[in-house]
């Protein structure tokens, strides 16, 4: 599903690397008929030990026989004759520096921008299940990370040329969902048109949020109620009843409100896949048969699991995460996942109907799964090479048994292509809950959230804080601005734009198994780590090629002249070299991206963004290096080409991780 870019060849420093190494092979052979399988270059500390080093001396010593140094040097020769190298020189016991020619590679890396640069269409299905949240209450921060980091995944590989559909889970029939229909039934006592009247109000999340609170201290009151949870449970299992009436309602109206928190941060999907679907269309029935029959689960006789199907396990674990089926009939959430993993990996010979859930502003329509009439035509959903599930690290070893049960019906490579991306949670410090009206004490550090309780953020109220204290600083600075001021309509735009950075940004700017304490303030500054300092360096380079318009400079022409240039001499000395490294770091931007996709890790994109802009920030603050006042013609286009490259470089980044880059800051 979605939109794939494409272009036509790899990206600059990939592309260059692939061709050096080419030259390597061929080299080693030639000189000492020596196969090298592949040739990985390093990047040197230092622009005056060269743009690459070459490690295979040391490689191929170990099988000639001979000294790095001695290969170095015949390694060398070949690399300096290679296209796009300026000199290659040998260093240290056997290394090999490189020296890129630099007035072609700027030329060809702003070329390659202006086309868009992206990645090549890689074949294959990709899905990516993320958010997949509870249809019971309002989001909490938990869930914007688990929605961010799958958002901007998305976004990643469908930038490095994947086909992606994204799904989103929704446990319509969990305990989470009779919990709070045991709520309206039995602590409110609300029938199914009350409850109706109240889902079309405002914020029913927040309301249920309350209930749901309200149903802990229900049950803890009386442990003879907790059997109401069970019977409610059966109840929406069944379905077509009052009570599985009931749990859709509550169920359908939390998903539009879920539905509506993410898209406030850019966040849509392409699917939305029921859990009550996947019962009341046998799909587990069909799992069970497949499992059965590879003899890939087993019927305990004894024991504490006696009368339970089990899947067997190699790894230790959870023994109740290895039980599929419970002794009383049902399935277990770990059996269901097996199910609805299949069907994702088209393993399943089963489908769900389709209908249409809503379009976005765009047009982009998002699909929602049905056991009733669907519609036709319809996307193809599923038949994945790849699949990735985020889902918080607490469900790792789930995950596993997940996998071990596709393995175990003979889907090798199914398995290995199915990808848990575990999250850590998220808390606020202590300064962030006291801002949003949280009772914090004087030693705590960090709150938790907990939803049971009723405890943590919820996403909108985050959102919210955040979108305040984005508009009152821009306030403050429109009100020192000289000149023209903003209308409160632009202002708002731009709080919200600058909120949604910051937010991203934050949540992946931290490795994915590490516990973020969320602080808004650090996140909302304009200084250090954060999104806004990203947007601002976008702002502020916009600005300049909008300044040279006002002052009739053409950009376009500005640009075409540079292109024309001798680009070597100007990217020489001071100046030159500074620019250099900024070029370099653009340059990597479709490796780094390809990294995040391999490693499964967006904050390496997300800390690349920053360091781009960082180089940036560095380049054009100081006065000498001025565009609009430079002392040649010449020396305006270059710095035009450079100003230019970069709005094109972080307008492909900052669109990769979601972050909104307002007109003004």
């Amino acid at each position: 599903m979605g939109v794939v870019a494409s272009r036509p060849r790899p990206p600059m420093i990939l592309d260059i690397q692939s061709q050096l190494g080419e030259a390597v092979r061929a080299a080693a052979r030639a000189a000492f008929d020596a196969d090298l399988p592949a040739v990985s270059f390093q990047y040197p500390p230092r622009a005056e030990l060269g743009d690459l080093a070459l490690t295979a001396p040391f490689d191929l010593a170990k099988t000639l026989r001979r000294k790095p140094r001695e290969i170095a040097e015949r390694l060398a020769a070949a690399l300096s004759t290679a296209p796009g190298v300026r000199r290659a020189e040998v260093a240290g016991g056997g290394y090999v520096n490189v020296f890129l020619d630099r007035g072609p590679f700027a030329r060809a890396l702003h070329a390659w921008l202006v086309e868009g640069g992206t990645a090549e269409r890689v074949p294959g299905q990709v899905v990516v299940e993320h958010t997949s949240i509870n249809p019971n209450k309002a989001a909490h921060i938990g869930h914007v990370r688990n929605a961010i980091l799958g958002d901007t995944f998305v976004r990643v590989l469908r930038h490095r040329g994947r086909d992606v559909g994204i799904q989103n889970y929704i446990d319509d029939t969990g305990v989470q969902v009779a919990d709070v229909v045991v709520g309206f039934l039995h602590v409110d006592g609300k029938g199914y048109d009350e409850v109706a009247a109240r889902a079309r109000g405002e914020r029913f999340d927040y309301y249920c949020w309350d209930l749901y609170a309200k149903v802990g201290d229900f049950y803890a009151a009386d442990p003879a109620r907790k059997k109401l949870q069970a019977e409610t449970l059966h109840a929406i299992e069944r379905g077509d009843n009052d009570t599985a009436r009931l749990a859709a309602l509550v169920a359908a109206r939390i998903v539009d409100c879920h539905l509506a928190t993410m898209e406030r941060l850019g966040i849509r999907y392409d699917l939305l896949a029921h859990e009550s679907d996947i019962l009341r269309l046998h799909f587990w029935d069909r799992a069970f048969e497949q499992l059965q029959a590879a003899g890939a689960i087993r019927r305990e006789r004894e024991g504490k699991n006696a009368g339970c199907w089990v899947l067997s396990m190699e790894t230790e674990g959870s023994d109740e995460d290895k039980i599929i089926v419970r002794s009383n009939g049902t399935v277990t959430y770990t059996g269901k996942d097996i199910a609805y993993q299949l069907w994702k990996l088209g393993l399943l010979d089963r489908d769900f109907r389709y209908r249409r859930q809503r379009a976005y502003e765009d047009g982009h329509v998002l699909w929602t799964t049905t056991s009733g009439a669907g519609e036709d035509p319809h996307p193809t959903f599923g038949h994945a090479q790849h699949v990735y599930n985020v889902i918080d690290v607490g469900q790792s070893y789930p995950q596993r048994v997940v996998k071990a049960g596709v393995a175990a019906l003979g889907h090798e490579a199914a398995a290995a292509g199915s990808h848990h991306l575990a999250y850590e949670k998220v808390v606020l410090s202590s300064e962030t809950a006291r801002a949003m009206g949280y009772a914090v004490s004087e030693h705590d550090v960090s709150v938790k959230v907990s939803g049971r309780k009723g405890l943590g953020v919820k996403a909108d109220d985050l959102v919210d804080a955040l979108v305040a204290k984005a508009r009152d600083e821009i306030d403050l600075r429109e009100d020192e601005r000289e000149g023209e001021r903003r209308e409160p309509e632009a202002r708002a735009r731009a709080a919200h734009q600058i909120a949604t950075g910051a937010l991203r940004y934050f949540l992946l700017k931290f490795g994915r198994t590490k516990i973020i304490t969320f602080d808004m303030g650090e996140a909302l500054a304009f200084t250090g780590e954060t999104g806004p300092y990203v947007q601002n360096a976008v702002v502020r380079a916009r600005n300049i090629l909008a300044k040279l318009e006002e002052e009739g400079h053409r950009v376009p022409d500005l640009v075409a002249r540079a292109r024309a240039l001798d680009l070597g001499a100007l990217l020489e000395g001071e100046e030159g070299d500074e620019v250099w490294g900024l070029l370099m770091l653009m340059a990597r931007s479709g490796e780094i991206a390809e990294q995040a996709v391999r490693s499964e890790e967006v904050a390496l994109l997300a800390k690349h963004a920053f360091a781009v802009a960082q180089a940036f920030h560095s380049y054009y603050q100081k006065p000498r290096y001025s565009v609009l006042y430079a002392d040649s013609d010449d020396r305006r286009a270059f710095r035009t080409l450079v100003v230019d490259a970069f709005v094109r470089q972080m307008a492909v980044l900052t669109a990769v991780l979601g972050i909104p880059v307002p007109e003004r800051m």
